[in-house]
């Protein structure tokens, strides 16, 4: 069988029904077509944003689309998570242009999921080959593949592409039937201190975890100024608009979990979590007052309890942030991997991530036993 790669300037030229043929059955809400077609339809993720679709779709014989992969022509490296700065700079000071690149990723998100979306091996082969090839039919310097999954990841480094080893904080049920079962297997100092947190973060406030049609657009009035105020003061420029939480709160509601907190029925900050077949994703925080622990409370605790209420494997509360260790977030490995097609920028490249994984994973190792909150076992 002969196998057709071809190129799309939007998710909406391949089609939700096609394109969630392949992404529906892994169960990761971020590469759904709903989420992808928010990120473009609302301006959030566009050319002009420096975010220019080229997504690929593989097609059989018969014309059937048998698998897709999200991919983007990069002007910049904002919104990624992954950070490539010291390589574009060492290229252009080289005289050669780092930008534009391509980038197979969920924009503005930073959560470890499928990115060779197909259930047939060959086609994944087909796409990730479409890719590097396009690549090199544009003359560009690199492509890069942020956040896949370990298996994706080690098929990647068997075809060519560097490997890059990084680290996120993820906290893991162990079969917890409670809060007050989690806070048992921490030593007695931490879980102290998560209750006094969680009671001083609660105090003269109503939090509330809404999902499905509990959600209504005035909650997310409240959460896209609690987020536009965050992103102000943290990155300069927030990427989302407020017609992407508006469409993924249409098309995508039963498959969030957004934390309120009021204070005398006036929303005052809110958390937003997206719900996959094993695990609750953190996302965008904000708060429109200054209150110890509140961003613990909302972040991290509350999505916990719905972890545990809900049978979830897993909290993934996104990049960065020591603290999280203790409470309960352990670090956890995290890749990419980078085909760079400009030969002098591949070999240094190489060359740093060679020394640069096996100190990652020593520092993994390192926080986890210096660390860690648990009780010895």
């Amino acid at each position: 069988m002969t196998f057709q790669v071809q190129t799309h300037d939007s998710i909406a030229d391949i089609g939700r029904a096609d394109w969630d043929a392949h992404a529906a059955p892994t169960g990761d809400p971020f590469v759904s077509f709903d989420f992808l077609y928010a990120c473009e339809a609302s301006g959030s993720a566009t050319p002009r944003q420096g975010w220019a679709a080229r997504h690929l779709s593989v097609r059989d014989d018969a014309g059937a689309v048998v698998g897709v992969m999200p991919l983007y022509l990069k002007g910049h490296s904002q919104g990624e998570y992954v950070f490539d700065h010291a390589w574009a700079e060492a290229l252009e000071r080289a005289g050669g242009a780092y930008y534009p690149k391509l980038l197979s990723a969920v924009p503005f998100t930073p959560v470890t999921g499928p990115r060779l979306l197909a259930a047939d091996p060959v086609v994944r082969e087909a796409l990730l080959a479409g890719a590097m090839a396009l690549t090199e039919q544009m003359g560009l310097s690199s492509l890069h593949v942020n956040f896949p999954t370990t298996a994706e990841w080690d098929a990647m480094g068997a075809s060519g592409l560097l490997q890059r080893l990084d680290m996120q904080y993820v906290w893991t049920n162990r079969g917890y039937g409670s809060f007050d079962d989690f806070l048992g297997a921490l030593s007695s100092s931490r879980r102290k201190t998560l209750r006094r947190e969680r009671r001083e973060a609660q105090a003269g406030l109503d939090i509330r975890t809404l999902t499905g049609d509990a959600i209504t657009p005035a909650h997310w009035d409240a959460f896209f100024a609690f987020y536009m105020d965050t992103g102000a003061r943290k990155w300069g420029r927030p990427y989302l608009t407020r017609d992407f939480f508006a469409r993924i709160g249409e098309t995508m509601a039963d498959r969030i979990a957004l934390v309120m907190a009021f204070r005398d029925g006036t929303p005052v900050a809110g958390a937003l979590n997206l719900i996959g077949r094993d695990a609750l994703y953190g996302r965008q925080w904000g708060a429109l007052e200054d209150r110890p622990f509140l961003h613990f409370e909302l972040c991290y605790y509350r999505a916990i309890d719905f972890a545990i209420e809900h049978g979830l494997s897993r909290v993934e509360a996104g990049a960065q942030g020591e603290h999280k260790i203790a409470r309960g977030y352990l670090p956890t490995p995290v890749h990419s991997a980078h085909y760079i097609a400009h030969d002098g920028l591949r070999a240094a490249v190489a060359d740093y991530l060679q020394r640069e994984r096996p100190a990652v994973q020593a520092e993994i190792a390192a926080m986890t036993a210096d660390l860690s909150p648990y009780r010895a076992a």
